[in-house]
């Protein structure tokens, strides 16, 4: 990845210093400047220059990090790690520190290795460089997609009644995983009937029905970026009211999406989608923003949102994901994951946004 990109919004640093903790304080910034793919890196650290970076980390890392190409440091136990913090950042004055990701007692850590620095918080210039994709990142959220588009046309034809959401759940994972992701990118949503009302809804031990909605909200992870998917099938007949919902949603996601390009304000895409539930039956019971940037992380950054004024720029990738809610009755969500582009978009998500009934 480009981290010069960095230092165009970070101009008063001389370095970065990025230390990677354990499991509970992953800073995925590591993993952006690096590239690396794999490998957990704890107690391992940047030092990022204008000009280079190097790797501070262990020997049981050392083989994963020098497939890097980047310099690497290999410090072993506690005293050598500091040491060559200390030693790679002597003579610089101004020392970028990623705040966001930092704990207090790691940062406590750094004022006592280097206590002579000025530290200044370089985590929105991080924000900011991470928004725009690399080639190299927009080919891995590209396959993403695919893997995650794939996996539930994999799925459609093995829903059975009965079954639980749970089931449908560890069926989408299973399949990502054969096609070739690491992992989902986060806990799959899988909602039926009137569960699907409920946006960020947990899958439990409801059965299917016929003719029940099932909102399936899922993403693949594929060398650490995201897929950010959903799509609503009708298990059996639709009715009227179902088919309604659906034609709703699916009208604001795709006339939204025809006005995603460069200098768009996402809070004006927001706009279009709101506008054209607002104005149908189901005024009001569009509960949430319209999308968010995708990445390292399933919501990168804010996107598409009625409360943030933010012009979007090329190569960044974002979900259009509009949604009607009705309690005690069910939702719709349809979700499709673009690149933005000068003039338009790219639509990296192929599964189908028809409404399919599932017989």
């Amino acid at each position: 990845m480009d981290f010069k990109r960095i230092f165009d919004y970070a101009r008063e640093t001389d370095a970065v210093l990025i230390i990677q903790g354990d499991e509970n304080s992953v800073d995925k910034t590591f993993f952006y400047i690096t590239g690396v793919d794999g490998g957990l890196f704890e107690g391992s650290a940047l030092i990022v220059k204008p000009e280079e970076v190097k790797i501070i980390t262990s020997q049981l890392e050392e083989e994963t990090a020098r497939r890097t190409g980047l310099e690497v440091i290999v410090a072993n136990g506690k005293s050598e790690f500091e040491k060559a913090i200390a030693s790679n950042l002597s003579g610089l004055d101004s020392i970028g520190l990623n705040y966001s990701a930092l704990t207090v007692s790691r940062y406590k850590d750094i004022l006592r290795i280097i206590p002579d620095k000025e530290f200044i918080d370089v985590s929105q210039s991080i924000m900011e460089s991470r928004r725009m994709k690399s080639e190299e990142e927009l080919s891995r959220i590209r396959e993403a997609a695919k893997i995650g588009s794939e996996a539930f046309e994999n799925i459609l034809d093995k829903l059975r009644e009965g079954m639980t959401e749970s089931e449908v759940a560890a069926l989408i994972a299973f399949e990502m995983m054969k096609l070739g992701a690491s992992e989902p990118s986060f806990s799959t949503i899988v909602a039926f009937g009137e569960n699907a009302s409920m946006p960020h809804y947990s899958p439990g031990n409801r059965k299917l029905k016929r003719n029940d909605f099932v909102l399936i909200d899922f993403g693949a992870r594929y060398k650490r970026y995201c897929s950010d998917i959903t799509r609503t099938v009708v298990f059996g007949r639709a009715s009227e009211e179902q088919k309604e919902m659906y034609n709703v949603v699916f009208r604001a996601q795709d006339e939204s999406m025809k006005a995603i390009r460069e200098n768009v304000n996402g809070k004006d895409v927001d706009a279009i989608a709101r506008k054209i539930i607002d104005g149908s039956k189901f005024k009001g019971r569009f509960i949430h923003s319209l999308g968010h940037g995708l990445g390292m992380d399933v919501h990168d950054h804010p996107a598409l949102s009625s409360n943030y004024d933010f012009p979007l720029k090329e190569n960044m990738v974002v979900t259009v994901e509009p949604g009607v809610y009705v309690p005690k009755v069910g939702g719709v969500r349809i979700e499709d994951d673009v690149i933005v582009k000068k003039d338009g978009f790219e639509l990296i998500t192929t599964a189908t946004r028809d409404l399919l009934e599932i017989s």
